[in-house]
This record gives structure tokens, C-alpha cells and sequence, in this order.
């Protein structure tokens, strides 16, 4: 009898269990269907590294719906996965690890998105041989892509240059030069030092790059990353803190490389396929280049009246020097939603957030979740389709659905996003545009699942 009432007992729980599975696949088929109906299915596709889903093969598990770190870039429609917010895809690949029968693969966008992206191989290399770019420059997001790329660059050059002739070993010109010193630059460096190359490290601004710069306690971090000489962090989390503690003890190596302050004005390569690299200050020369330089380059302004006064910043670095302030936040991205939430938390600060759009498409799970949370509570004032029109010492006139308003002001953050170094890219001559690799990725995909191999893990465009 105790084994009847047993085994009833676990079929109970066991039907529970399924009921809420289906339950929430049957959630996320509703949300892609109304993303379908609305026209917005694909309507913003995928800017960089994204799952390319072969519908032959998937099973309609749903696995890769819930694995997305970011929400819902995924979900089921009609018994099958379907990119439902590519805009929001990063590239993490954990679809593609769970997918248990290997029918997604991680690919780059295909050319007409990526069409003001700089053209790279498969090794990360541009239209110039030797020339090499990692990290979100090359379109692909994520900390841990550019420690990745930055890793496998030095790697490749190291190969290239073994058993090279003596002509190749001239007093003055370096290996490798690596330009940028934030994630991807620094695993390049490391490498370098690993693989016992001559190179040096070059960095407009401080070490740490654009990490150096995010507010405290920022997660920059969400899955483990591996170091060269270093291990891996273990850490599912890792915040700017931790990252830059690393930065520190990099830092401290006698064999690190790197100088600070220089910003890289022209890259030329002559006949012998030596690179010139011209900063204001000095010129550099190198059998190899890696530019390590993010994407975000200049931020972006938006060309309003007042704008140059001081009061205006476009990076919040510690939310807890202001206390106690009146404070503008502008943008509707992470960056902007991140700054807000931080500066609301502050002592006495009240803040506002313009957001040109009627609600917010782009953020994260947590931030989205975050943010309606402060909104419900007050301490962020949301003003959808808003947009600056003036700035003035105390104050800030917006346009919010046609018709102006004036708030009394003490600081403005503006997050429009940056302006890539797309024209120094053209300069030195390297070619946009990339190729798509849809098709060979889902032939390889099927290759490895026909032999056999560990599901989910072929990958197009990183290794």
C-alpha cells in the first residue's frame, strides 16, 4: 500500500512538473505569435552573432527558449524555435550548447545586415593580411567573445610566423602591435607573452577600455571566460569590481607591455608587408596588427541647443558622487536605463528618463524587470516619446508627445550610442561588408550531428 500511495505521489509531482513546462512553452508560442501578428517577427533582425535555427532538424523542445540569458530573443512557434527579438541577441551560444539534437549553430548576420561591418575571415582577419580586428568591432558582443578572438589572433599569427626567415626578425618592428587595451586586447597581450612574441599593447585611455568606465557593480560577466596564463573565471557573475581587480594584477607583470595615452591616428603597410602605426606622439612597426577597439568610439550626440555645457556627460562612472540632484537621463538602451537606476538609488536624487520610443524594445530581462519595478515605486519617472529639445543651466525643455515641457535641472547623461571608427577603418583600407555563412554553418551542423559529435557546439564564425 505505502508503494501505491508512493508511486502516486510522484506521478502527481511528475505531472505538475510537465504541466508547468507546457505551461510556459504555451506562454512563450502566444508571445511569438503576437510578436508575428504585430509585424514584429524579424522586423530588426540580428546585428552580429546570432543562432541560425534549422527547422528540419529541431524537435520543439524549447530547451533554447530558456536557456537565453538575455529573455526573449527566442520562442516556439507553431512546434518550432524562431528568433523573436534578434536585436536583443549578444551571441552568448548557450542555445546552441543545450540544443540536444544540434539544430542550431551560431552564425553572423548575413551581409545586408552587416553591410557597415567590417569584412573578417573566419580567423578575424580584414581585407589586409596580418591586419586583424576582435571584439564587438568586428560585430560580435560579449567580454568573453573578445577574450576569445584575442586569444586565437596571436595563436594564428604565432603559426604564421614559425620558421620564418631572418628578414622577418628586424631590430625596431614588433610581432605583433595590439591596439586597445580592454578585454580582447589584454587576452591578445597575455597570449603574447604566453606564446613569447615581441608585441606591444596600445591604449587611447586607460587599461580596462570601455569596462573601466561602466558604473559600479555593473555585471560585465554572465557565463565563465578563460584567460591565457590565468584559468578560467568561474564565475557566472562577474562584475566590473572583480574584472578590474584582474586588470590590476595584469598590470603589475613585468612583461606586460602596454602605453597608455596613445591614440592611433593611420595604419600603413608597405611593400615588404611591414605596418606603420602613427599616433600623435610616436610611430610603431609591426608585422601584425590587432585592433582591439569596441564599437562605440565617439558617443554619440544629439544636436541640441546647450548641449556642450558641462552639465551634459555621455558616461556615468560612479553613481555615488551625486547625491541629492535633479537628474536627466537620456536613451532607452541598457547603458541609459542601467545609469538610471543607479542614480535613482542615490541619496536625494530625483530622476527622469526621456525616451524617444513609446516603451522600451531593446533591454535585458533583468533591466526590463528592474525598471518597471523603479517606475511602479517612483524613483525612476519614465516620459516616453520625449526627446530634448534645449538645454539651459537649470533646466531642460522636452518635446513630449508634441508639446513642450520644462524640467528644472541639475545634471544630463545622454546614452545615444556611439559613433564607430567605421571612416578610420576605410582609411587604412580595410573592406566592409560580411559574408553570409547561414548555409555552411547548417551543412556543418549537419555533418557533425550525422557523425556523431557533441551537439550544439559547431560554430561559423568563432571558434
Amino acid at each position: 500500500m505505502d508503494s501505491f500511495f508512493a508511486f502516486v505521489i510522484a506521478a502527481a509531482l511528475t505531472g505538475l512538473f510537465v504541466y508547468g513546462y507546457l505551461r510556459s512553452l504555451k506562454k512563450r508560442d502566444s508571445r511569438a505569435r503576437e510578436a508575428a501578428e504585430k509585424g514584429k517577427l524579424y522586423s530588426e533582425g540580428p546585428k552580429g552573432q546570432h543562432p541560425h535555427i534549422d527547422t528540419t532538424y529541431c524537435i520543439g523542445c524549447g530547451t533554447c527558449t530558456l536557456v537565453c540569458p538575455e529573455g526573449d530573443v527566442l520562442a516556439m512557434l507553431a512546434g518550432k524555435a524562431v528568433i523573436v527579438n534578434g536585436h536583443k541577441c549578444i551571441g552568448h551560444s548557450l542555445c546552441a550548447e543545450a540544443c540536444p539534437v544540434g539544430a542550431i549553430t551560431m552564425v553572423l548576420a548575413s551581409p545586408s545586415m552587416g553591410a557597415d561591418m567590417p569584412y573578417l575571415t573566419p580567423e578575424y582577419e580584414t581585407s589586409i593580411k596580418n591586419l586583424f580586428i576582435v571584439g564587438e568591432l568586428g560585430g560580435l558582443a560579449l567580454i568573453k567573445n573578445a577574450v576569445n578572438q584575442g586569444r586565437d589572433c596571436i595563436d594564428t599569427i604565432t603559426n604564421r610566423f614559425k620558421g620564418r626567415p631572418a628578414v622577418h626578425s628586424a631590430p625596431g618592428v614588433y610581432d605583433v602591435l595590439i591596439v586597445g587595451a580592454g578585454p580582447g586586447g589584454i587576452s591578445a597581450s597575455l597570449r603574447a607573452i604566453e606564446n613569447k612574441l615581441n608585441y606591444l599593447t596600445l591604449e587611447r585611455d586607460e587599461i580596462g577600455g570601455t569596462v573601466a568606465k561602466f558604473p559600479r557593480q555593473k555585471l560585465v560577466l554572465t557565463s565563465p571566460v578563460e584567460f591565457p596564463m590565468y584559468g578560467k573565471f568561474k564565475k557566472t557573475e562577474l562584475s566590473k569590481e572583480n574584472l578590474l581587480a584582474f586588470w590590476d594584477m595584469v598590470l603589475n607583470r613585468s612583461d606586460f607591455n602596454a602605453v597608455t595615452g596613445e591614440k592611433v591616428d593611420d595604419i600603413k603597410k608597405d611593400e615588404n608587408g611591414v605596418f606603420t602605426v602613427t599616433t600623435p606622439n610616436n610611430q610603431y612597426r609591426s608585422h601584425a596588427v590587432i585592433l582591439a577597439l569596441g564599437r562605440n568610439g565617439t558617443p554619440r550626440k544629439l544636436g541640441v541647443k546647450g548641449e556642450e555645457l558641462p552639465k551634459v556627460m555621455y558616461r556615468l562612472i560612479e553613481a555615488d558622487h551625486y547625491i541629492n540632484k535633479r537628474i536627466l537621463v537620456v536613451g532607452g538602451g541598457d547603458s541609459a536605463v542601467e545609469a538610471a537606476m543607479g542614480l535613482a538609488h542615490q541619496h536625494g536624487n530625483q530622476v527622469t528618463l526621456s525616451y524617444r520610443k513609446e516603451s522600451f524594445s531593446r533591454l535585458k530581462e533583468r533591466n526590463a524587470d528592474r525598471i518597471e519595478d523603479c517606475m511602479r515605486s517612483g524613483k525612476v519617472k519614465v516620459l516616453f516619446n520625449s526627446n530634448p529639445v534645449e538645454v539651459r543651466t537649470d533646466a531642460v525643455t522636452l518635446d513630449v508627445n508634441g508639446s513642450l515641457q520644462e524640467i528644472v535641472n541639475d545634471f544630463v547623461w545622454i546614452f545615444a550610442g556611439g559613433v564607430p571608427p567605421n571612416d578610420f577603418l576605410r582609411k587604412i583600407g580595410v573592406e566592409f561588408g560580411m559574408r553570409d555563412m547561414t548555409l555552411e554553418a547548417s551543412n556543418e551542423a549537419r555533418q557533425t550531428v550525422l557523425s556523431g559529435k557533441q551537439p550544439g557546439q559547431v560554430q561559423a564564425a568563432v571558434r
